[in-house]
């Protein structure tokens, strides 16, 4: 993330967290304030894509949702296992074989 998406981010959030609207005006102006430089097409695709959102809905969507991975990938993995189980291992080749060649990695 660009230190102009991160400044849009954050205002958007001051913006918010103070119950004014977001507007693009109002995210250069607080980006301004702090003296940070943003390219200008940032503010406006922030408040265009705020506009008919409720932010505070999207915070909480964030803190409530679960881990990606902990609680889906969890069952494929057991449901995999016993399958693997279940396969008998493919005898080497002769081409794989240490033997072969009269020596070992170990030697």
């Amino acid at each position: 993330m660009t230190t102009s998406e991160l400044a849009c981010v954050y205002s958007a959030l001051i913006l918010h967290d103070d119950e004014v609207p977001i507007t693009a005006d109002k995210i250069t102006a607080l980006c301004k304030a702090a003296s940070v430089e943003i390219e200008p097409i940032w503010p406006s695709l922030f408040a265009k894509c705020l506009a008919d959102k409720d932010v505070g809905c999207l915070i909480n969507a964030i803190g409530a949702a679960p881990a990606a991975g902990a609680a889906g990938g969890a069952a494929p993995a057991e449901e995999a296992a016993p399958a693997e189980e279940e396969k008998e291992p493919e005898p080497e080749s002769e081409e794989e074989s240490d033997d072969d060649m009269g020596f070992s990695l170990f030697d």
